[in-house]
């Protein structure tokens, strides 16, 4: 895939949404398809959605953008996000700009192994149950390779199987396999459902005791993106903030989230608000990688930050964020739907592994917008606007009304629904 020749689109926001699809597509090389899907006159149709879920009856939009100036791994990146909530996107932008200027996101990612759970109950002898997986694990793993050949001819498959005794649970001791597989460009679920399910028969032979759960674990904590920016030592300074202290009000305000898990929760939606606007608009099962996400926050006992914030040597801040990240390029909706085929498209990714290192940039510059404006300005200021017209099309405004009453709203520091009903009546009536 081409992707983007460059992110830095200036004065894109500027531009009516024509004009956007219009300089995506000379930038990016769209194919028409690609842009009719971004645009919504090509996307999933009604017939398509019942083929997808059951009892289907329509289709749900979102509104789908674009963030520019994105650098990853020295290359420029156009990222596509699905998402209802104001200033993700324009925040995700800013802060990649800043990034730009040290160098951009440097990101990392392990292989693309998922983990299969196969729960044994009723295990008369665990030691020796044990003893039988272990010498019988080759077989095994070459049985679960057979699950999915096509991955295994990719070079992916069945990389090693994990014993686990659980001794004391509600119900009593229990034996936990944990098959791990490496998926290749897929996501993988179905792939390590299916291939659990086909060992299940022989588990049992093997530990003399009951299979029960046989399904992949969310928890996909060998398959984790990494990624670090760095802002150098002048570019937080904005108005009447100094770079020293923006940049010192972010660590501290990262640091209340390390300590606090009620902090922390808040912290880490506003990293997630980056991360499944990407996932959702490819096609990805943004449910699992939020639980993946959530799960890998507490695994050291209590739930704590995601990211890491702090001062290198030159006075920069530098920024860090590492999660479990099980998205794919292939499978599931991510061909099936048109516009999560365009965005894909537009990304320019080849592999699941650069699809996660992206998705990992993005929520940690969308990380870095939301304590940049707590520890300066507030939240509220820059999401107002935005906001704003929101309350103005719900109270009724249309055109060039919305525009009108939303700066009104915001002038008065009165973003209401009832405020912007007596103000589209008014300036009608005017």
């Amino acid at each position: 895939m081409p992707g983007a020749s460059s992110s830095r689109l200036p004065g894109f926001y500027d531009l009516d949404l024509d004009q956007r699809l219009e300089e995506l597509s000379r930038t990016a090389g769209l194919t028409p398809e690609s842009r009719q899907a971004l645009r919504g006159a090509a996307g999933l149709t009604a017939d398509q959605a019942a083929h997808m879920i059951e009892n289907a009856v329509g289709v749900f939009g979102l509104p789908l953008g674009v963030a520019v100036n994105f650098q990853v791994n020295g290359r420029d990146v156009l990222v596509p996000m699905a998402i209802e909530e104001p200033s993700v996107v324009a925040g995700a932008s800013f802060m990649a700009k800043l990034a730009r200027a040290g160098g951009g996101f440097v990101c990392r990612s392990s292989p693309p192994e998922m983990i299969a759970q196969i729960q044994v109950l009723d295990v008369p002898d665990m030691e020796r149950a044990c003893a039988r997986l272990n010498s019988a694990k080759a077989e095994i793993l070459k049985q679960a390779d057979n699950t999915d050949p096509v991955i295994a001819g990719l070079g992916g498959g069945a990389r090693d199987l994990e014993i686990r005794v659980l001794e004391d649970t509600p119900v009593g001791p229990m034996l936990i396999l944990h098959l791990i597989f490496d998926t290749r460009d897929a996501m993988g679920a179905n792939t390590l459902n299916t291939a659990a399910e086909r060992l299940s028969p022989e588990i049992e032979r093997l530990t003399g005791g009951r299979t029960h759960l046989r399904i992949l674990t969310n928890l996909a904590d060998r398959r984790l993106a990494s990624a670090t920016c760095r802002i150098p030592a002048d570019g937080l300074a904005f108005g009447d903030f100094s770079h020293e202290r923006v940049r010192d009000g972010i660590v501290e305000a990262w640091a209340f989230a390390a300590a606090d898990p009620y902090r922390a929760a808040t912290h880490n939606k506003g990293i997630m608000n980056g991360i499944d606007a990407v996932v959702v608009a490819t096609g990805n099962d943004w449910r699992a990688v939020e639980a993946g996400a959530h799960a890998y926050a507490a695994r050291g006992g209590r739930y704590t930050s995601l990211s890491r914030w702090s001062v290198g040597a030159q006075g920069e801040l530098i920024g860090e964020l590492e999660l479990p990240m099980a998205v794919g390029i292939v499978g599931g909706a991510t061909r099936v739907h048109p516009a999560a085929k365009a965005c894909l498209a537009l990304l320019g990714v080849s592999t699941s592994r650069e699809l996660a290192e992206v998705i990992t940039a993005v929520g940690l510059a969308q990380n870095l917008a939301a304590l940049r404006a707590l520890a300066t300005e507030g939240i509220q200021r820059g999401h107002m606007g935005l906001h704003a017209r929101q309350i103005a099309i719900a109270a009724g405004a249309e055109g060039d009304l919305i525009e009108r009453v939303a700066s009104q709203l915001v002038v008065e520091g009165a973003v209401r629904l009832d405020r912007a009903q007596e103000l589209v009546e008014q300036f009608r009536v005017g």
